[in-house]
């Protein structure tokens, strides 16, 4: 079943073209992965998702619901929840503040329950949950802001460039995070730098170049494809 169809969009920084015509979609339980140089529309194509850029065309469909240019609180409600580019996390607040407040976004009634969840799935928060975020490590960080997402119960997550600054072993650590959200049934759109590890995890692929989808397939048949490797995999 169709979660999520994108139909010609389109969005602008002036009179900067980033998105041209982007159409695309995926299937609930689905992981998809965006993958193209710096520049190619990837982070603007999930903050027009999410409601953070204003789309200048087209439709979003979510839940064969158009969502196109709602505010961005309204769209986390429906389910669609964002893990931003540079995580994010509040600084001056608490590991448990930060978590606490996913919930609040969503209005979820047994905060309690997640909490637990998110504590059994990233330790580490556990034993630091009174610290202020600010001063946890990158790869901390980039559980909480993963942890503050899946409090919000989503129906699909987006995750712009988690591995972003992080070192190698701390990179395979937050794959293996995705991979066990995966596993879990719950839907990623997933745009991330490091193109091999994207490919690997992922069922589908689209490769963006301009603001445009060039190539598309399945991931594995793409991390196959000499075009692809060329450019992305060498």
């Amino acid at each position: 079943m169709v979660l999520l169809q994108v139909d010609d969009l389109n969005a602008s920084y002036g009179a900067i073209k980033a998105l041209r015509g982007l159409s695309f979609s995926m299937d609930e339980g689905q992981v998809v992965t965006l993958i193209g140089a710096n520049g190619a529309g990837k982070s603007t194509t999930l903050n027009t998702l999410s409601g953070l850029h204003r789309a200048a065309g087209g439709r979003v469909f979510f839940g064969g619901k158009d969502i196109t240019n709602r505010a961005p609180h309204r769209i986390v409600a429906d389910g669609l929840v964002q893990v931003p580019e540079g995580r994010q996390v509040i600084a001056n607040m608490s590991v448990y503040e930060n978590l606490t407040i996913g919930a609040n976004v969503r209005g979820e009634k047994q905060v309690s329950v997640l909490l637990d969840d998110i504590f059994a799935r990233f330790p580490r928060l556990l034993e630091r949950r009174e610290q202020k975020a600010g001063l946890l490590s990158g790869g901390e960080q980039q559980m909480l802001a993963v942890g503050r997402a899946l409090m919000m119960r989503p129906r699909l997550l987006m995750l712009d460039e988690p591995s972003m600054g992080l070192a190698p072993l701390l990179v395979n650590l937050i794959f293996d995070i995705i991979a066990e959200i995966k596993s879990q049934g719950i839907p990623i759109l997933l745009v991330e730098q490091n193109a091999r590890k994207a490919l690997e995890i992922a069922d589908y692929a689209y490769v963006l170049e301009r603001g445009s989808i060039t190539r598309e397939g399945n991931a594995a048949e793409l991390s196959r494809d000499e075009q692809v490797i060329s450019a992305y995999l060498g």
